[in-house]
């Protein structure tokens, strides 16, 4: 389950203090805007009222950061074989009484739940409304970081070695295609727990799913292919602790700059990823992130034979996805082509076993064009 974290992001601070009407503080009648569109067309989704959600214990807020990921969770919880509604509704209960008496925290910390049954339910009061309204989701409690500009969606189970059921699976689609439509998102815009945070969640069975999940999304909304990033990297910065952070720091230690590979992105990884971006004739981000930009920069293509930190960078993190024949030997072995060649088949890319901008890319949690468009 994801740690707490401050329910206002730093930006939407920044820009409250400066007097924007950037967030709208609610308590427990969340007054909202009216919908953009007709309620019933998510009626599918099982409401707060609907499962019994207690009240929150404390206001609620609607960011005023512009969203523009999913972030997918599972939830360490048992794969149960009843996939009853009965069961849904239990499953948020149980969810909201952990987080709230057990963590803490004002309210469920996720938007929406999902069912191992495939049932769709809202999460943190007023997420219902802010995705029929399109705009200013809940500031939620799924990821540090990424609360004010993420979706966050759990899953009932836990998917290290497992599969979810089709339900979940098509249910999970269906959601995204409906978060994705609402707030202007698109397919490459999904992205796992473990991209933004160093944990188990989503799981490395369920993680094997999502460049299909991508597709099915991408294919029910009819992206047009030249809409679509050749590249949407991670956008990883200071807020954010990850082993994809680990992978800037190893790679930003390569090109001479003294950080150590913690995966917590501290004073000197924001000032390397800075002066990097000067030095390279980037925008300097105020807030060091890794913009698609500073990542292909940053990540030199690595073929047989390569070696140095950014082969141990890629095992790295290879390693923590379940590849477990990878080791951080700083040398691109066979056992590392291997996995190399898998990921880049699950993405749809050549089988080299070589690590191009592409390749890379899916290695720190992005997306390719070329996983979303090719059947």
């Amino acid at each position: 389950m994801p740690a707490e974290h401050a329910q206002w992001d730093r930006r939407t601070m920044l820009r409250a203090g400066l007097g924007a009407a950037t967030a709208v503080v609610v308590g427990t009648g969340l007054a909202h805007p009216a919908p953009a569109e007709a309620a019933d067309d998510l009626d599918w989704i099982i409401d707060c009222d609907e499962w019994g959600a207690r009240p929150p214990t404390g206001p609620l807020s609607a960011s005023g950061t512009a969203t523009n990921k999913i972030i997918v969770h599972h939830m360490a919880f048992p794969n149960v074989t009843d996939h009853s509604r009965e069961r849904a509704v239990a499953l948020a209960r149980e969810c909201q009484d952990l987080h709230v008496d057990g963590n803490g925290w004002s309210d469920t910390g996720q938007h929406f739940t999902i069912s191992r049954g495939g049932y769709v339910l809202e999460g943190r009061h007023g997420s219902l409304d802010r995705l029929q309204a399109g705009e200013r989701q809940m500031i939620a409690a799924h990821c540090p970081g990424e609360n004010g500009r993420a979706i966050g969606i759990e899953n009932e189970g836990t998917y290290v070695d497992q599969t979810p059921p089709d339900a979940l699976l098509d249910s999970l689609v269906r959601l995204c295609v409906a978060v994705c439509r609402r707030y202007g998102l698109h397919a490459s815009d999904i992205f796992g727990h473990w991209d933004f945070r160093t944990t188990q969640c989503p799981g490395a069975a369920f993680y094997r799913e999502f460049p299909t999940l991508r597709h099915r999304v991408f294919r029910a909304l009819g992206t047009p292919p030249r809409d679509v990033p050749a590249r949407r990297w991670p956008d990883v910065w200071r807020f954010v602790n990850a082993p994809t952070v680990r992978v800037a720091q190893y790679l930003l230690a390569h090109h001479g700059y003294p950080v150590e590979p913690t995966g917590t992105f501290d004073a000197a990884t924001v000032a390397a990823v800075q002066d990097w971006q000067a030095r390279q004739g980037l925008p300097v981000d105020v807030d060091a992130t890794l913009t698609a930009a500073t990542w292909e920069t940053l990540a030199p293509d690595l073929g047989r034979g390569s070696a140095g930190l950014p082969v141990t960078a890629a095992q790295d993190l290879l390693a923590g996805k379940g590849y477990a024949d990878v080791a951080p030997t700083g040398v691109l072995d066979e056992p590392t082509r291997r996995a190399v060649r898998d990921l880049q088949a699950l993405h749809r890319l050549p089988r080299t076993g070589t690590v191009d901008s592409g390749t890379w890319c899916t290695i720190v949690g992005g997306v390719v064009r070329q996983s979303l468009v090719r059947a």
